[in-house]
């Protein structure tokens, strides 16, 4: 049985939440989520079989899991490559971006050439607030994302989709369909478009705050941070 998903609308109202009553910080929610996203990594493709994996980072919290993910894989023994071509100024950003750049990890400008020498994509442009079009220089990176027989993983939404709509009739990212997805705190309403593997992390909610939100906690277990669940009318 699929479980229930959060609203664009609720994900923020339960954002704001947490960081207000519930008295995490947004370090503290990225720090989970870049957490949950390298757990996925190292569940679908483990070191040992192949390291490579390049990061597509946006400039916003998407971004930002982006960042944290690359340094724990790094620590896990994977050889990351950061595509982050509208770095932040905000100061959290910028210590990620430091922590990463002090493990040696590289930054990449030319995304078609890096896509051609990895194994992996984690795709952590657009998260469950976007809306719109999709603005430069990532056009051209989501077709590339689309178009690359390199499996993607994509963090809480595939860049370019709808939250609620799903994946776009038109534009860069009509036809994009990445080989994995992380669902973050909870599935959003687009989960029911997606067809590949599907994961869920979150394992920080209570269950008052989940009741409120008429969400469902999987079963995570042992010390995993993250679940794999069914997608909409398939089975695990």
């Amino acid at each position: 049985m699929a479980l229930r998903t959060l609203s664009a609308k609720n994900a923020a109202a339960l954002d704001e939440e947490l960081m207000g009553e519930g008295a995490y910080s947004v370090d503290q929610l990225m720090e989970l989520a870049g957490l949950a996203v390298s757990q996925v990594v190292y569940k679908l493709q483990p070191p040992e079989k192949a390291k490579r994996v390049l990061i597509a980072c946006g400039p916003g919290n998407n971004g930002g899991d982006g960042l944290v993910a690359a340094r724990h894989l790094w620590h896990y023994g994977y050889q990351p490559t950061m595509y982050y071509p509208k770095q932040s100024k905000n100061e959290l950003y910028q210590r990620l971006s430091k922590q990463l750049k002090d493990l040696n990890i590289p930054f990449t400008d030319d995304f078609s050439s890096a896509i051609q020498n990895t194994d992996r994509v984690v795709d952590a442009i657009f998260g469950f607030s976007f809306s719109g079009e999709v603005r430069e220089p990532f056009p051209k990176v989501i077709e590339a994302l689309r178009d690359s027989k390199v499996p993607v993983l994509a963090v809480d939404a595939p860049s370019s989709w709808n939250i609620e709509d799903g994946p776009p009739d038109s534009g860069p990212g009509k036809g994009f369909m990445p080989e994995s997805l992380v669902s973050l705190t909870a599935p959003k309403p687009l989960v029911k478009y997606f067809k590949g593997r599907h994961f869920v992390g979150g394992r920080f909610l209570s269950k008052a705050v989940a009741d409120k939100y008429n969400l469902d906690v999987p079963d995570y277990q042992g010390i995993d941070q993250i679940v794999e669940v069914p997608v909409e009318g398939g089975k695990l």
